[in-house]
Parts: structure tokens; sequence; C-alpha cells
């Protein structure tokens, strides 16, 4: 069972300026996006959770044998012209935003690329969407504002200057963020061992009867 729409994802050309990134609305479509909400992993606190403590359902799991494939980072190391062959993943989920959340900030040089995915069907605010900042001082000078709608992926290339944040927003907010990690760090809060990823295979791999 695939979630992604790898057509749709392939096709989107990335921004330079800021830094490289894209924005692809619909990147999973609208009913698997639905069945990925009702099996997404329950999470009552705030703050990134690895997958690692995050049980999800099947069609969640689905979406983790896309993105771990090597369909998709074929796709990710060509739009940004990255060798992406052997590199390791991390990743996490959030389900509760506090308004402390969303400051400005970079991602470290332990990854490579980042794919954020949201999952919420209804949200009527700009509050908690993503901005892809032209500097590290000022939230409201950006180059996209990106609601957190369901389907919505965006994706960037980890440089020095690739500032981010959102609004203040509290309560519900779900989203899923992907790296491929660039070997400096190996070890940190949002690492996503072989463990997870061998559930995963797991999941969609039967050996052939004798």
């Amino acid at each position: 069972m695939t979630m992604l729409d790898f057509d749709r994802i392939a096709a989107a050309v990335p921004q330079q300026q800021p830094y490289p990134f894209a924005v692809i609305e619909c990147a999973i479509p609208r009913d698997p996006a639905r069945a990925i909400v009702a099996d997404f992993p329950k999470i009552d606190r705030p703050g990134a959770v690895p997958l690692s403590e995050a049980e999800g359902g099947p069609a969640f799991d689905a979406l983790l044998a896309d993105l771990t494939g090597e369909r998709f980072r074929a796709i990710i190391a060509e739009k940004f012209g990255l060798d992406l062959a052997g590199k390791s993943i991390s990743a996490n989920v959030r389900g509760m935003m506090r308004r402390s959340d969303g400051n400005i900030h970079t991602d470290t040089g332990a990854k490579l690329v980042t794919v954020l995915i949201y999952f919420n069907e209804h949200w009527p605010t700009r509050e908690g969407s993503l901005r892809i900042l032209n500097n590290r001082h000022d939230l409201d000078d950006y180059a996209a504002e990106v609601p957190p709608e369901l389907g919505t992926m965006v994706l960037f290339q980890v440089t020095p200057d690739c500032w981010h944040g959102h609004t203040p927003v509290s309560g519900k907010r779900l989203s899923m963020q992907m790296n491929y990690l660039s070997g400096v760090e190996r070890r940190g809060k949002h690492q996503w061992g072989f463990r997870a990823l061998g559930k995963v295979r797991r999941l969609f791999y039967r050996p052939k009867a004798a």
C-alpha cells in the first residue's frame, strides 16, 4: 500500500532562496492521509517524540515504509543534488504544541535534509504555520508560509542559514519530521535507530513459503 504521491513529490522544483526548499501540497492524497491520521500515534505531551516511543497503526507504518524506501531517497537526492546513499535516517512525531515551541532556529549539521509532513485536516488560523525565514531575527520576514494542513510536505536542505520557525500556538498539531543524517553526529533526541526500521521491515516483508 503506497501512501506518498511519488510523482507529485518528484515534480516539485525547489526554490533556492533563502536556502533550497520545496513545499508540496497533497504529497499524501487525502484518503490515505486521513487513514494515517486515524493510525497516527497517540501523543498526549508536547515536544518531539522519537518513533521508538510512538506506536502507530498500519497506515502510519505504510507511510514509514514509503519514507524509508529507496524510491523516496532517490527523489530527494536528485532534488537537492546530494549523495544520500547509505545515509542513516532519524524521525520523530509531534502531537501537542506549547506556545514556547516554534522559535526561530536552524537544524543542526548532523542533518543533510529535513522532511516535514503535516496531518491537520482543519487549520483555520495562521498561528502555527511554518515560515521559511530570510534571517535569524525576524519571524515576519519570510519567503514562504506553510499551514500545517493534511498531506502537506516541506523539504529543505540543511544549511547554516536554514532559519525557520512558526508563530506561537498551543494544543493539538500533528506532524512528522524525518531527516537524512550527515554522520557528523549519530545520537540525539531525534534519533530513530535500527530497531524502528527493523519493525517496518518486518511488517512488510514475508518470507516465501518453503
